[in-house]
């Protein structure tokens, strides 16, 4: 069975590029999120569906 490249250059490329951080992540609030999820379910679903 032909193997997919050689075995000594696995994970070269991901070790030499720079570790980048990540950059911080708020959730919305629980009642915007609960707004836009009723929105998407209910009210934009609504008007495509007429």
């Amino acid at each position: 069975m032909p193997s997919h490249g050689s075995v000594t250059k696995a994970g070269k490329v991901r070790q030499a590029t720079p570790k980048v951080e990540r950059m911080p992540h708020r959730d919305p609030v629980p009642r915007l999120k609960n707004r836009v999820k009723y929105l998407k379910r209910f009210v934009y679903s609504q008007e495509n569906s007429r």
